[in-house]
């Protein structure tokens, strides 16, 4: 006796383990490549000055293969599994920074980046540095002066209530 549908669902399933065999092999030739550009980018990341956490640099083995340089930055594989994708998330969206096949240009693309970054941290301290000492003294203005006011306010809410107090008091003592 022939089994047509039994026959189709086996045909079916061995061609859903060759599909998952060739999806399994792309995926580590992705990561074998995003492994290739780590370690070339080991010198730069070695440069980083001590003590500046901003890059967080891993590879992570989801769906899609991803090599992090910081929380926002990371390369991807292209489409065609051979190009690299450096992307950055914005408050508007994916940003493409960088394509290419060869390693080297990521490299120099992530280099720059990593530099961009470094230099927006700097003036994002000296600023707060600059900032503090110029504020320091109208901050201290505005809490003392803040102060004062809730000391008045409670003033005037004591004496309002001692007032009503009275006013109670000889309501009720005149019956």
């Amino acid at each position: 006796m022939q089994h047509p549908l039994r026959e189709a669902v086996r045909a079916a399933r061995i061609e859903a383990a060759e599909r998952s065999a060739v999806v399994v092999d792309l995926r580590d030739a992705e990561l074998a490549r995003l492994e290739l550009l780590n370690d070339a980018l080991d010198p730069v990341f070695a440069e980083v000055p001590a003590g500046v956490d901003m890059f967080d640099r891993g590879i992570s083995r989801g769906d899609v293969p991803r090599l992090w340089i910081d929380m926002i930055a990371r390369v991807e594989m292209g489409r065609d599994k051979r190009q690299y994708r450096f992307l950055q998330d914005t408050r508007y969206g994916r940003t493409v920074l960088a394509e290419s096949h060869d390693v080297d240009q990521l490299v120099q693309a992530v280099t720059q980046y990593i530099a961009r970054r470094l230099v927006e941290r700097e003036h994002a301290l000296a600023g707060d540095a600059a900032s503090r000492v110029g504020t320091w003294r109208v901050v201290r203005w505005h809490n003392w002066h803040q102060g004062w006011r809730g000391v008045l306010l409670f003033a005037f809410g004591a004496l309002a209530g001692i007032l009503a107090l009275f006013l109670l008091a000889m309501l009720t003592s005149h019956q």
